[in-house]
């Protein structure tokens, strides 16, 4: 190995990343946002759908081209490879320190979408699944958890705060990754070519030096640091607000009913919101077919530009509600935040099918922000429910573990909306009303989430970890 190869490996080591006297703690939200952005762009991989079907046809689906239902698997399985690779790779996270798993996530996530370029320009749709979905989902993953144990490290003060910050990063990432990829396939695109092997490739050079951003500046606090005039809790604070002063290894932490209860929460919150967000701009579209005419080509063309617009703004609330409810629950606690989520939750999807039979389509928007606010406010306040509830020794990989419950609700989501939907329609339901029974299904899930919430409460003593293992951890 050369000496730069040398420095390079000090540099990513834990034992090199400890902050030094002078070092800002604010330094490190915006080292997990650069990873974040990125990452992100996941929610965004859509706008490939349409061109990966053309690729031989160009205009229109040719002979040979991939299918939408086929293409539809890479997210899929992006999805699935983040779950795994954040449950799997949760311990040697919190092993190898921030900037050597920030580092790996940015080499994976941004070497996925150089494999996946490669695979449609041998058009190969196998290699796009094992670049995009299993290598770059790995990076997603990765990069996740990376930021999460030494950001709540950093803001024990305020660590809903703090991971809101981060988390944020990954509920935007869409906003700057789709007109990104659609700006560089118009660039690429030609008379044979659509565009999307050098937008790939471009977009992957790109995310993995803006990715490397996260690595350069993050810190991780030196041991027994904490900021000015932070009084830990006690034991009494732990009964009151369930914020621990002891500490649980990730692997004994599945086996408390704690975790499985969060799992559940997170499962339930998530499947509510997934499973809409990705019918959003058809659901607006059926429910309300008065103000999207489809009768000509001009008013197909505007009502899908008003549709979209509409994602966007609900993207726009998925993000921002990451960092103001996360922020929020430092001061109303981890439980109160998601007791609000499911009973608001619970009447505002209750409520959409009345919008849609009174045509209150003003109302119908404010309900949707709101719960879109709550889907990504879920995502950004489990972290710290987490350390409240285990403590900081592995938060980070028990995090990880936890976020199977998102992989599982990838699935469960979009099947529970596509699935009755087309029932509905089956068994001769109007299109505007064919979202009714899964918006009550939706609600009766909330119902479930609230009760396993409610059931929380704190740790027995004898799952905590001993000084030795602390201290072997730590």
């Amino acid at each position: 190995m050369t000496v730069g190869g040398f420095a390079m490996m000090n540099f990513l080591d834990k034992a090199h990343s400890f902050a030094k006297p002078g070092y800002s703690r604010w330094m490190v939200p915006p080292a997990a946002l650069a990873v974040h952005i990125c990452i992100g762009q996941a929610y965004a991989f859509s706008v490939f759908n349409k061109p990966m079907s053309q690729l031989l046809g160009i205009t229109v689906a040719g002979p040979g081209d991939w299918s939408i239902t086929a293409l539809g698997w890479i997210f899929s399985i992006a999805i699935v490879f983040l779950g795994l690779s954040a449950a799997f790779g949760g311990a040697w996270v919190e092993r190898v320190g921030p900037r050597k798993a920030m580092f790996t996530s940015a080499l994976l996530f941004g070497g996925g979408l150089l494999i996946a370029s490669g695979g449609v320009a041998l058009h190969q749709l196998w290699i796009v699944y094992l670049g995009y979905g299993v290598v770059g989902g790995c990076g997603l993953g990765i990069g996740y958890i990376s930021p999460v144990s030494t950001l709540i490290k950093w803001f024990p003060d305020r660590p809903g705060l703090a991971t809101g910050c981060a988390i944020m990063g990954f509920g935007g990432g869409a906003l700057i990754g789709a007109p990104l990829a659609v700006s560089l396939m118009k660039h690429y695109s030609s008379a044979t070519d659509t565009g999307v092997m050098l937008t790939m490739l471009t977009m992957g050079i790109i995310y993995l030096c803006f990715m490397m951003i996260g690595p350069t500046i993050v810190r991780a606090p030196a041991p027994g640091w904490a900021p000015a005039g932070y009084v830990a809790p006690t034991a009494v604070d732990e009964t009151r607000s369930m914020i621990t002063v002891h500490n649980v290894t990730a692997n004994q932490a599945i086996k408390t009913p704690q975790f499985w209860l969060l799992w559940g929460v997170l499962f339930l919150n998530v499947t509510a919101g997934i499973g809409v967000l990705g019918q959003a701009s058809l659901m607006i579209q059926e429910m309300f077919p008065a103000r999207f005419p489809h009768d000509t080509a001009i008013a197909v063309a505007a009502s899908a530009a008003a549709a979209s617009g509409f994602v966007g703004l609900l993207s726009i609330f998925n993000m921002l509600g990451r960092i103001s409810w996360a922020s929020a629950s430092d001061f109303l606690g981890r439980k109160k935040t998601y007791a609000i989520f499911f009973l608001l939750g619970i009447v505002l999807y209750a409520l959409v099918p009345w919008t849609g039979k009174t045509h209150n389509l003003l109302l119908f928007v404010i309900f949707y922000l709101i719960i879109l606010s709550m889907y990504g406010g879920g995502f950004a306040t489990i972290p710290a429910y987490l350390r409240d509830v285990f403590g900081t020794l592995q938060v980070g990989a028990i995090h990880g573990r936890l976020l199977t419950a998102w992989s599982a609700a990838g699935i469960a989501g979009p099947f529970l909306v596509n699935y009755i939907r087309q029932y509905q329609l089956d068994q001769g339901v109007a299109k505007a009303d064919a979202y009714s029974v899964t918006m009550y299904i939706m609600a009766g899930l909330l119902v479930v989430g609230f009760f396993c919430n409610l059931a929380m409460k704190p740790l027995n003593e004898s799952h905590y970890a001993s000084v030795g293992e602390v201290e072997a951890l730590a």
